[in-house]
């Protein structure tokens, strides 16, 4: 079992992987459309790269909780909370959830899904929604000051609807710009001493070879950048302090740790083919801080994460059901102009609010 009181009193907890290709020694690193690889050197003249940004480990971190053949949670995270939103039949897709969306909570399916969630979810977290007045309520409770950002009541809110927008963070700036939620778990993969390793090859036409190549006829060479490295090293880190200060208590404080240790094993053991030419695995892993910590296996950690989603919902800290259903018919702007075309053609005056 893992030992929390180890991390009792420690700010953070830091972690190391220890990376080498599967097979071969090259590796193809993330690469972005106006700068190619991110390559840099540091102040002693070390040649470093940029593998994999934090952006990209947070996605795949959340992907290792989503099973693609049953569209559904892994069977270990059955029962705890998310939000599906059903999608029109024109979008190809049957539905979407925060745990795929990049935005999480903050998805435009879900802030403009029909059935008002941005509204249910401002109000849990004692905010008003943009564009709409404060209840006169809310303004009416004791103690409650207009403005004022309550960061323990959203960050409550979002774990009751989804623990992953708490974990990895969430801006619902479609209900207030200040509703912030920063990062508990980052994570990222740097190769360090690396060198290019240049190649390439060729599209063969076998019709026509010396077609047109602007319409994708004709033999195309082409280059190929890779690179060798003298290690290669995925690093992860666990904000404690900011979660502690969220307030949410001992039960969510410790599902949330389980959570966010369970996803790295998961990723490091399952999720480590990152691209076509980028297959890696892990030869060491360790905790960097505290010191002497252990983060139990795979298997073990599955188990504490399955009592630990229980004992919360047994505490009624997970929404209930644990699977927000909603509905997503089309951007509010567009739905709004057809309403009103069809106001137009029918001369029905729609003084419906948005």
């Amino acid at each position: 079992m893992f030992d929390f009181e180890q991390i009792a009193d420690s700010p953070r907890m830091l972690m190391e992987a220890a990376l080498r290709p599967v097979q071969g020694t090259r590796f193809q690193p993330t690469g972005f459309p106006d700068l190619g690889a991110a390559a840099y050197t540091m102040p002693d003249g070390t040649q470093m790269l940029l593998v994999e940004s934090a952006q990209s480990m947070a996605n795949r971190l959340e992907r290792v909780c989503w099973d693609d053949a049953t569209d559904d949670l892994v069977p270990i995270l059955r029962g705890m909370p998310y939000v599906r939103v059903n999608l029109p039949a024109a979008t190809g897709m049957a539905s979407t959830s925060s745990i795929l969306e990049f935005h999480r909570l903050n998805s435009p399916y879900i802030m403009s899904a029909e059935e008002g969630f941005n509204e249910r979810l401002a109000e849990e977290a004692g905010l008003s929604v943009r564009g709409k007045k404060a209840s006169p309520d809310t303004a009416e409770k004791p103690g409650a000051i207009p403005g004022m950002l309550d960061i323990r009541a959203l960050a409550k809110a979002c774990f009751r609807y989804d623990p992953g927008s708490v974990l990895h963070g969430v801006f619902l700036e479609k209900i207030d710009g200040r509703a912030r939620l920063t990062r508990l778990l980052s994570a990222f993969i740097e190769a360090k001493d690396v060198r290019p390793a240049e190649s390439g090859g060729v599209k063969i036409d076998r019709v026509n070879p010396s077609g047109p190549t602007a319409q994708g006829y004709g033999n195309v060479p082409f280059h190929r950048t890779e690179y060798v490295a003298g290690s290669i090293t995925a690093y992860f880190s666990l904000d404690l302090a900011t979660l502690r200060g969220y307030g949410l208590g001992e039960l969510a404080e410790r599902f949330l740790v389980l959570l966010a240790l369970w996803k790295i094993r998961s990723l490091l053991e399952t999720g480590m083919r990152l691209r076509t030419a980028c297959d890696l695995e892990v030869s060491d892993f360790k905790v960097t801080r505290p010191s002497g910590l252990v983060v139990p296996p795979l298997d073990e950690l599955a188990a504490e994460l399955q009592r630990s989603i229980a004992a919360c919902s047994q505490a009624g800290l997970f929404a209930d059901p644990p699977c927000t259903q909603l509905t997503w018919t089309g951007p509010k702007a567009d739905r709004k102009k057809v309403q009103e075309n069809e106001a137009e053609e029918t001369g029905i005056e729609d003084e419906a609010e948005e």
